[in-house]
């Protein structure tokens, strides 16, 4: 009786940990067949592929170490947005507060940025960006294994808009 009573709490955990990503999925669902959004989604196998590249210096070899714990990137955007604050305040009401915590929140005259983070075992399992601007908008979810100050040098290399802010989350933390 007490292994079916284990096996049920397990199992109740493991659904509700699910739910959980299910709700950051359900808005990409939402949005990913409208055409006024722009849909970029990597699988783990395109981040594993990177990981064969060699690189020639420490810090590039170190990069691509990184990119090898990472096990998917979505990304959905819109720009010409003139309902860019309501999407906004959709997507952030959607970000489950049991399981994610407010990493940072920035607030510029004309667009608002929150990172948000899931962490388990001390690691972060997951990073949720929500940007929304006075016309533009996006939402972007990485997950796997993540170095937020390798994942600040990879969105400035590949030119991602926003992750280039998770440098200041380094900075202050020194602070």
């Amino acid at each position: 009786m007490k292994k079916l009573m284990i096996g049920v709490v397990v199992m109740m955990c493991s659904i509700a940990a699910s739910a959980q990503n299910d709700a950051i999925a359900k808005f990409f669902t939402k949005y990913q067949s409208d055409e006024s959004f722009s849909q970029v989604t990597i699988s783990g196998k395109m981040f594993s592929m990177m990981a064969n590249l060699s690189g020639e210096t420490e810090e590039e070899k170190a990069m691509i170490a990184s990119i090898s714990k990472i096990k998917g990137l979505k990304i959905l955007s819109k720009s010409e947005a003139r309902n860019s604050r309501e999407l906004y305040k959709e997507a952030i009401a959607m970000i489950p507060t049991n399981s994610f915590e407010e990493l940072m929140a920035i607030r510029d005259k004309d667009k608002d940025m929150k990172f948000f983070t899931k962490e388990s075992g001390g690691k972060i399992s997951e990073l949720v960006m929500v940007m929304g601007g006075n016309e533009e908008f996006m939402v972007l979810t990485l997950f796997g294994e993540i170095d937020l100050k390798d994942i600040s040098k990879i969105g400035k290399s590949v030119n991602i808009d926003g992750l280039e802010n998770l440098e200041k989350v380094k900075d202050n933390k020194k602070n």
